[in-house]
């Protein structure tokens, strides 16, 4: 029987265990700039023992940032920064793909350089807020009405996506995520209710994919299919994006990635209290359209990912709020340990309390010890 422990090829690689730390923004990037720095590299290194690293989402372009202190992959001096992250990665043994992010209209002018944000259509993420930093006056405000793609923007922003996968493989990482969850720019072209375009990117079920299909296409053809995972969130409804029929959607979408042979497939389960459950009939129907690594994240603890995997409708998992708070969580999952509980005030922003200061068990066994 496969266990969470086990190996697993990827990338041309085999991971350690089948653990993975998913993308979580922190918001330490270096200001101005949004550049990545030594104290990243602490912190992804000091969890290296994941069997694969997802970076936070990184964003594409300026017009792609929807919260103040985010990193980007666009510029020189944001590539020379992950590579200190990747490189203290891979010394310490671990596997690390960077997340490509576009938020699309879930931003305001004052993280875009003064533009209005774009979207698939003119549709407002009501309720929606983003934090800034507008000339040091921080805080929480409303996401604006974004302006409808044209063609040109669609074709623009499909070039940056190719870009920043470049960029991606020159810092040095193993591969990357398309962020296409959690109501983002792709997630808005894929949803019905976020997308009301007539023209051929809306409308048919295969209009709404055919953004994702051709940023995956081109992405696959610079880099390689097999250095591609995608990221997708079928039944929340984060940021406003709704989908009149996720299961039929997302059935498409497994079997679309299935054609392009995409490395892997990352489920980003509702996690709220009373969140919608995903039928496990939809998941396994999922790993019936697609064949290559199936990963799930999502309020899962050892017991329900050893289930998971047991059961063969997933092939890793993510442990996110477990990771921030235990660097070696990987070990202290496989010895049964107690676990750290995160710090929430600390989770954006700041320095490396809460960040790279929690102790790893070898750690707190000696201190008390000592």
């Amino acid at each position: 029987m496969t266990s969470l422990f086990d190996t697993l090829p990827l990338v041309g690689k085999i991971l350690n265990n089948r653990i993975v730390m998913p993308p979580m923004t922190r918001s330490r990037s270096t200001q101005p700039g949004d550049v990545p720095n030594p104290l990243m590299a602490t912190y992804y290194s000091q969890r290296a023992s994941a069997g694969l690293i997802i970076s936070e989402g990184t964003q594409i372009s300026p017009l792609g940032k929807g919260y103040a202190w985010t990193p980007g992959i666009y510029s020189t001096e944001q590539i020379i920064g992950w590579c200190q992250v990747t490189d203290a990665v891979h010394a310490a043994g671990g596997t690390i793909f960077a997340q490509l992010w576009h938020v699309g209209r879930v931003s305001h002018p004052a993280n875009t350089e003064g533009e209005t944000p774009i979207s698939p259509s003119a549709i407002q993420a009501k309720g929606v807020k983003v934090f800034i930093d507008d000339d040091g006056q921080t805080g929480f405000v409303d996401s604006v009405m974004p302006r409808a793609m044209s063609k040109v923007d669609i074709d623009k922003v499909i070039g940056e996506y190719v870009q920043a996968a470049l960029n991606a493989m020159s810092a040095g990482f193993d591969g990357i995520e398309l962020h296409a969850a959690n109501g983002y720019l792709i997630n808005q072209f894929i949803d019905s209710q976020s997308n009301t375009r007539t023209d051929e990117y809306g409308g048919s079920l295969t209009n709404r994919l055919r953004f994702l299909s051709e940023v995956v296409a081109v992405v696959s053809d610079a880099i390689g299919s097999e250095k591609i995972g995608v990221r997708l969130a079928p039944l929340t409804t984060l940021n406003g994006t709704v989908d009149d029929n996720p299961q039929q959607t997302y059935e498409a979408i497994a079997t679309l990635l299935n054609q392009y042979q995409v490395a892997y497939i990352h489920i980003a389960e509702a996690d709220w209290d009373d969140a919608p459950l995903m039928p496990l009939d939809f998941k396994r129907s999922l790993r019936q359209r697609f064949g290559g690594v199936m990963l799930y994240a999502g309020k899962y603890d050892k017991s329900r990912a050893e289930t998971a995997i047991a059961e063969g409708w997933a092939d890793m998992i993510g442990f996110g709020r477990p990771f921030v708070a235990n660097p070696d969580l990987p070990h202290r999952l496989a010895q049964n340990l107690v676990l750290n509980t995160h710090q929430p005030d600390t989770l954006f922003g700041g320095d490396k309390k809460g960040y790279t200061d929690y102790p790893s068990a070898k750690e707190q066994f000696s201190s008390t010890c000592a």
